[in-house]
């Protein structure tokens, strides 16, 4: 029996493989950083024996209460994901599972790796309203890459989406390569309608260098990019810093900045009701949007979701927030959950990479309910 997590955002360590009815673990820390919570590691041993494996110290983890509920996946070709019987008790997460084949994969969500990040980037690149623009590099060397979506005019509106600020919430490229899809799709009616109004602008991963490192909330430098957005600096935080530089170089209308949440079982947002310049005009475009998405897709709700700012006391360090004030825009931070979604519960694969990737095109239908009063 082996376990190792050697490979693209493999994170796990291994305490003892010896017994595999008593197999325990623990979750690396992200570098410099005290967060910890994504695990991704392979399995080898014999199918069709039990195996009980153990991921301990989870009661220091990020978030503790993300454990409650919360069922692993695994996948035997890396390609399908399903959910595996878990529980969490005394802050260890426990995994009871009959391989089938000798090597089974495990995960906290379903990965999205960097060579799958590349392909979609250059797979964009083929169509030719597309164009890919390197902003910098990351503090490990990687591109920075924006893809530019339509031709821009000063009638057009600036629709921009940023993803995987936080590097272990995969659910956000998977959300990015439905939407994209849909976007270069020249037979799309959705498609078509926003590209005659809007340019977009996308970031399909915030934090390569985090994402291959296996972190759950920062860059190569420990930093949570999500915090940084009122002072980035190239030092520390050169992803938010060339993003910001840019969008003021564009200008831009509307922002969506997609991640996961690990407690809250639904799909929900958070908007910007907290900034300095929030008025009725920025309440009507939340809520026209909203109820587009709550029309188009039961995989949407606005019930449950983060306790909204009081007046004036967003945090301005947070990206919808920040862009939110800076542009005087219609910003929103969209989350999805690790777990399931409540009011649609699917035992075989939870919330997953398709139903991401599916509410990502439900998503890009709703911002035709609300381009022409962006500006």
């Amino acid at each position: 029996m082996n376990i190792t997590s050697n490979f693209d955002s493999g994170n796990i360590k291994v305490i003892s493989q010896q017994d595999p009815l008593d197999i325990q673990l623990e979750i690396n820390k992200d570098h410099e950083s005290d967060f910890f919570q994504w695990f991704h590691f392979r399995l080898e041993s014999t199918p069709f024996l039990s195996h009980k494996l153990h991921i301990n110290g989870l009661e220091k983890s990020a978030y503790p209460e993300g454990w409650e509920g919360y069922q692993a996946v695994a996948s035997y070709d890396r390609q399908t994901w399903f959910r595996v019987p878990s529980t969490y008790e005394n802050g260890s997460l426990i995994i009871d599972f009959e391989p089938e084949f000798s090597h089974t994969f495990f995960a906290y969500f379903a990965p999205y790796s960097y060579e799958r990040h590349l392909d979609l980037v250059y797979w964009a690149q083929s169509h030719d309203i597309c164009e890919i623009e390197t902003l910098g590099e990351t503090l490990d060397g990687r591109d920075i890459s924006l893809l530019k979506v339509g031709e821009p005019s000063d009638d057009k509106k600036v629709i921009w989406i940023t993803a995987r600020q936080h590097p272990g919430e995969t659910m956000a490229e998977w959300f990015v390569e439905g939407l994209l899809h849909k976007l270069l799709d020249d037979e799309d009616p959705h498609a078509a309608a926003l590209l005659s109004k809007a340019v977009f602008y996308i970031v399909p991963n915030m934090n390569p260098d985090g994402s291959v490192r296996g972190h759950l909330r920062t860059n190569a430098k420990g930093v949570n990019l999500n915090r940084e957005w009122a002072t980035p600096s190239l030092d520390k935080s050169p992803e938010v810093f060339h993003v910001l530089n840019k969008m003021h170089e564009s200008g831009l209308d509307l922002y969506l900045d997609i991640h996961g949440d690990e407690a809250l079982p639904y799909n929900f947002v958070a908007g910007g009701e907290g900034i300095p310049s929030y008025d009725a005009r920025l309440k009507d475009l939340e809520e026209s949007f909203k109820s587009a998405l709550l029309a188009i897709t039961p995989e949407f709700q606005d019930e449950f979701g983060y306790d909204k700012d009081a007046p004036g006391e967003a945090n301005l360090t947070v990206a919808s927030c920040a862009v939110g004030e800076a542009f005087k825009a219609l910003a929103y931070t969209i989350e999805m959950p690790f777990k399931d979604n409540a009011d649609l519960p699917d035992p075989y694969y939870g919330w997953s990479d398709r139903r991401s990737y599916q509410f990502g095109q439900d998503t890009l239908a709703a911002i035709v309910n609300v381009v022409d009063k962006l500006r």
